[in-house]
């Protein structure tokens, strides 16, 4: 079984930087694409970016990028995404989600297997 957990959320002053992790179990980074979607109170959930072995460059939404770098570390089979200078509106929700075969895409419903969601909230 696929599994993904998050981890690196947390509470963060405006201009301030975070980075999120996702490692799944069961399944390496490389046979994936990973992609970050963030969902904000009273909000539809939004894709952030994804990366994928298929794809010579990461996908980033319009609204992050220039602010946020997403990467991956095959040896330690996590997919990091590196937030900078974040601002009030960047608070959400932020989910993993995995898709096989790795083909990055921004339709959230494409996604077989997601995490938990880890919270960003910015606040000075």
């Amino acid at each position: 079984e696929v599994q993904l957990v998050e981890s690196g959320g947390g509470l963060v002053q405006p201009g301030g930087s975070l980075t999120l992790n996702c490692t799944p179990s069961g399944i390496t980074v490389h046979e994936l694409a990973i992609g970050w979607f963030r969902q904000a109170p009273g909000k539809n959930r939004e894709a952030v970016s994804c990366i994928a072995t298929s794809q010579a460059a990461p996908y980033y939404a319009d609204a992050v990028r220039g602010r946020i770098t997403i990467s991956r570390d095959i040896a330690e089979n996590t997919v990091y995404l590196q937030m900078v200078r974040l601002e009030f509106e960047n608070t959400a929700v932020y989910y993993c989600a995995a898709l096989r075969p790795p083909l990055c895409t921004e339709t959230a419903a494409m996604y077989d297997y997601w995490g938990q969601g880890t919270q960003v909230t910015v606040s000075s």
